[in-house]
């Protein structure tokens, strides 16, 4: 005859039962954790692919590589509910859009200057795409320790208030040791800035051409993947299993954004700036 009571929030259902004694209240939660539940309706999902470059040295040339090998793994996604967080059958059916850093020219005029007339149709279009999104996953090489230009560029275009207020993952990629780590740290900022905060769990592919086909699968049979007593099955779950971390994320952020954005217009207490960046100066003397 415990008083009982139910908190429901959109995509997830917990229960918590309230005990005046402390080792019964203590047994309650970690029963009714056991069979917590949670999924996401279908996310809209803008992949961004940074690299321009189109030969090399090195070859081959990557970015299409992990490009498909994010595609699917988004396209792969299933549902976790049940007891033990178990997976379920029903796929996701995340809606995924790529854009690509090379169908845009260098930046001359961003997207925000032009009247609705002049708008260039590629430039608008990839605007929509943008804006429609519900979370972004930015893929980088690492020039320099530093993202691609071709990256930025492309993000250059465009006012924040395209990506603000939902998430964003970050995918780098190397054809040597460090995966491009150096270069995700530092799009960390750049991305915050932007209001699509990225989530802390990141995807750092090293040896890229080794690690993933022309198909962007992992190859299994090069071996250079592989550890010793790590078979090829197990090497495919411990990639599902370290991409899942970040996705997970992705998902849980993006659900939790697109709803309070169904809810509340978050522009409406923090507008875009509509004339210059001056309108962002604290308040004072006008220079």
């Amino acid at each position: 005859h415990l008083p009982k009571f139910m908190i429901i929030a959109k995509g997830v259902n917990a229960v918590w039962t309230m005990n005046p004694r402390p080792r019964l209240c203590l047994r309650s939660f970690l029963i009714t954790a056991a069979s917590f539940s949670y999924s996401t309706d279908a996310l809209n999902i803008c992949i961004i692919s940074g690299s321009t470059r189109t030969n090399g040295p090195p070859r081959p040339i990557l970015s299409d590589r992990v490009t498909s090998f994010i595609e699917s793994s988004i396209s792969s996604r299933r549902e976790i509910s049940g007891d033990n967080n178990e997976i379920g059958q029903r796929m996701k059916q995340h809606h995924i859009s790529t854009l690509n850093a090379k169908s845009i020219a260098l930046l001359e005029r961003p997207h925000f200057t032009y009247p609705p007339s002049q708008m260039p149709s590629n430039l608008q279009d990839m605007h929509q795409t943008l804006n429609s999104a519900d979370a972004y996953i930015i893929i980088t090489p690492e020039y320099n320790h530093s993202p691609c230009p071709g990256l930025l560029n492309l993000l250059n275009h465009f006012g924040s208030s395209t990506f603000s207020f939902k998430p964003s993952g970050i995918v780098s990629y190397s054809a040597g040791q460090w995966g491009g780590t150096r270069a995700a740290h530092s799009l960390r900022p750049f991305l915050s800035e932007l209001g699509c905060l990225p989530v802390s769990a990141m995807v750092h592919i090293p040896n890229a051409g080794d690690i993933l086909d022309e198909n962007g699968k992992v190859n299994i049979d090069s071996g250079k993947d592989l550890e010793d007593g790590i078979d090829s099955d197990n090497a495919m779950k411990r990639w599902e299993g370290y991409t899942d971390r970040m996705m997970t994320q992705l998902e849980w952020w993006g659900q939790a954004a697109k709803n309070q954005r169904d809810s509340v217009d978050p522009l409406s207490r923090s507008p875009a700036f509509q004339k210059s960046p001056s309108e962002r100066n604290a308040p004072g003397r006008k220079t």
